[in-house]
């Protein structure tokens, strides 16, 4: 991956010398990756994604307007003041007709088709360099099973193939078979594995850089429109593996409970952390100590809605939309069908977690 940055910079370099055009080189997911300055002129998205290393989602949905993934050559796109943007024309790195990048050139009105055509042979190199490095970097994502492995051994062997710096962060993301992800356009430094199998249900597993680890799950979760689990950071990468059964929890939990979905940190799941990590036998135990509101979900609701609020009457009833005495009849029902008494604290607490406990079933 380094030296393929440095022939990279080196050919935009190149690009921008030869044409004494300002150039910038991104790939698929708008990330930065070279520039070089040859004129005075640079604009605010310019500037902006040289200091963010990515454009933002604004600039992205703006160009994207201009049909640059499928343009099956340059594109010239004019100038929009409002947004910042000079004028310039984007050359898509395709290669073997798929798109993995994109080469911007400020455009002074020097840039003809002439111009452009001479730095076509720069143009096929870099898309070639791509379009090699997203090769290679789906073959490292294979190597995420072993790494997320139990077995010590394995992860020590990924780890070392891979040589991933750290902070890192796991995501799991629920496939779908209706829908099949452009994972390969995700930034570099992101691997991905579209099936790891855990417990029999294939996962998209994907090790990212922990400062884009929210956006990334947000991103992927909705190319498959399921849902998706995101572990806490790790310093070193070798504990990788953690993160990936945070997430692999996490991503249960977003599918059960719907304030959570479609995306849960594990950091965020409060006391289904601890829910998380029990086995499906003493979860149901711990259900089944409200077993007798089973059949009635609407008071079942009600008296979680009770409990989640401290046991405020006024502001449960006000949430679930009910008269004050309402609430306090459901809550007396409650109270016979599962012989706890609310008003007592350790009955409370083990009612509000047996409701818990029961969404996770």
């Amino acid at each position: 991956m380094h030296n393929n940055g440095g022939v990279l910079q080196e050919t935009v370099d190149e690009i921008a010398a030869r044409l004494g055009a300002s150039a910038t080189l991104e790939d698929r997911s708008f990330q930065l990756l070279a520039y070089a300055a040859q004129s005075g002129d640079i604009d605010e998205v310019r500037q902006e994604s040289i200091l963010r290393r990515r454009a933002t989602e604004e600039v992205r949905a703006y160009f994207e307007g201009y049909g640059i993934a499928t343009a099956p050559g340059p594109v010239r796109i004019p100038e929009d003041a409002e947004l910042g943007v000079l004028a310039r024309v984007c050359v898509p790195l395709r290669h073997h007709g798929v798109t993995y990048g994109y080469l911007w050139l400020l455009d002074d009105g020097t840039l003809g088709g002439d111009a452009l055509a001479s730095v076509s042979d720069l143009v096929a190199r870099v898309a070639a360099v791509l379009a090699q490095e997203t090769r290679r970097r789906q073959d490292l994502g294979r190597n995420l099973r072993e790494l997320f492995s139990s077995d010590a051994d394995e992860r020590s062997w990924a780890l070392a193939r891979l040589n991933v710096p750290g902070p890192v962060t796991a995501i799991a993301v629920r496939s779908s078979l209706d829908r099949v992800a452009a994972l390969w356009t995700l930034p570099r430094g992101v691997l991905a594995d579209p099936g790891l199998l855990v417990q029999g249900e294939s996962l998209v597993a994907l090790l990212a850089p922990a400062g884009q680890a929210w956006e990334l799950a947000r991103r992927v979760q909705g190319m498959y429109g399921t849902a998706a689990g995101v572990g806490d950071a790790r310093a070193d990468p070798a504990q990788a593996w953690r993160s990936w059964r945070e997430a692999v929890q996490a991503l249960d939990v977003a599918g059960k409970v719907p304030a959570l979905a479609p995306v849960a940190a594990w950091s965020d799941l409060g006391v289904y952390r601890t829910l998380a990590r029990l086995s499906p036998v003493d979860l149901r135990e711990l259900a089944g100590e409200t077993a007798g509101l089973a059949d009635d979900p609407e008071l079942a609701r009600s008296v979680e809605g009770y409990l989640d609020r401290g046991g405020h009457v006024q502001a449960a009833a006000a949430a679930l939309g009910v008269h004050r005495q309402t609430l306090y009849y459901r809550l007396g029902k409650a109270e016979r069908l599962t012989g706890r008494d609310l008003a007592d604290g350790e009955d409370r607490l083990l009612v509000h977690l047996s409701l818990k406990a029961a969404r996770l079933l």
